[in-house]
């Protein structure tokens, strides 16, 4: 058998041709399912066992040199296209690829993050597993006060000291526990709610909050943040201020800005006003200060929050806040930068 695979070897070295269908027959005839190569392996049981390591080199080395000969022969024939196709033509244009696109909350995050950028407001972050004291009780919410009922608040089951941050108020806190004023800083994140989902709410959603802590900060400055923020976002300073109430401020307001009666969708989201909510503000509450070790007699400050998704809805006209968390990629195609 070894003679067989001598003279087979002999063949391959021998053969030579420029017709494709002889290469072809030829590497059927030796490299194919029937082929020579194929039936000696199948008849490597019947060799005897001290002939076993000759004959299996030599039955490799014939499977090398057939697979070589074919390479080459078929290269010759083809002028090099083989290795083409094999390596990929590099001088062909690629295909195109699609391209993604921004969600649209973190389109509006970054166009408010840049807006407050513009006048000295840096970021803070912290975790979104918090503790009652930064999540409440230094935000002038103790225990059992009513004002928690405002918060349906997820807590971990086996802890109820902990839970899951109802507002980025906390990271404030935690921002003035270790920083010595003046502060002014955002605090981007995501913050969670105990509330069932629908076309206007949602169990998770995003805040942003801005917070500015100095001496002889007035409800002056804070108008005028308001004014230069609403006017940066959404075009108009045409904005009001209504007293309101939060735990944490005093005195406390919301802000709305004139959206306009212009479409039958104006009428429907300002029901008939033309006016429209988008934030909360105050002046921080100097118990606030207390808590975190700031003294209320020599520093004063104000602070705002938004929802990032009310905001989007507001700029992108989307009716219904699930869409953001969907990822249909048909949606979230469509967005560009807020102007």
């Amino acid at each position: 058998m070894i003679e067989r695979i001598a003279a087979l070897r002999e063949n391959v070295a021998t053969f030579s041709t420029s017709a494709a269908d002889e290469v072809e027959q030829f590497r059927i005839a030796f490299l194919g399912k029937k082929g020579h190569i194929t039936q000696l392996f199948a008849d490597f049981r019947h060799v005897s066992n001290e002939d076993k390591k000759a004959y299996g080199q030599q039955l490799n080395q014939l499977k090398t040199e057939a697979q070589a000969k074919v390479k080459v022969l078929q290269e010759q024939l083809s002028g090099g296209a083989t290795t083409k196709v094999a390596l990929g033509d590099i001088t062909r244009p690629g295909q195109p690829i699609s391209l993604g696109a921004m969600h649209p909350i973190s389109i509006v995050r970054d166009k408010v993050l840049d807006v407050f950028g513009r006048i000295g407001y840096g970021l803070s972050s912290g975790p979104e597993v918090e503790d009652d004291w930064h999540n409440f009780t230094a935000l002038n919410l103790p225990e059992h006060h009513p004002a928690r009922d405002m918060q349906d608040t997820f807590f971990v089951q086996t802890n109820p000291d902990i839970m899951l941050r109802t507002h980025t108020s906390s990271v404030q806190v935690r921002h003035m526990e270790s920083n010595d004023p003046p502060i002014r800083i955002l605090s981007p994140g995501r913050v969670f709610r105990n509330e069932a989902i629908s076309a206007r709410s949602h169990c998770v959603f995003h805040q942003i909050e801005g917070l500015y802590i100095d001496r002889n900060v007035s409800f002056a400055d804070l108008k005028q943040t308001l004014l230069y923020f609403t006017k940066a976002i959404f075009g108009t300073a045409d904005i009001r201020l209504r007293p309101s109430y939060f735990p944490f401020t005093e005195p406390s307001a919301e802000v709305d800005i004139y959206w306009g009666l212009e479409t039958e969708a104006d009428y429907r989201i300002t029901k008939g006003t033309g006016w429209l909510e988008i934030m909360g503000c105050g002046m921080v509450d100097p118990q606030v200060l207390i808590n975190c070790n700031i003294d209320p007699q020599e520093y004063s400050g104000f602070a705002f929050g938004m929802g990032l998704e009310r905001m989007a809805m507001l700029l992108y006209q989307i009716e219904d806040i699930r869409m953001f968390y969907e990822n249909d990629v048909r949606f979230l195609k469509q967005f560009t930068s807020v102007s």
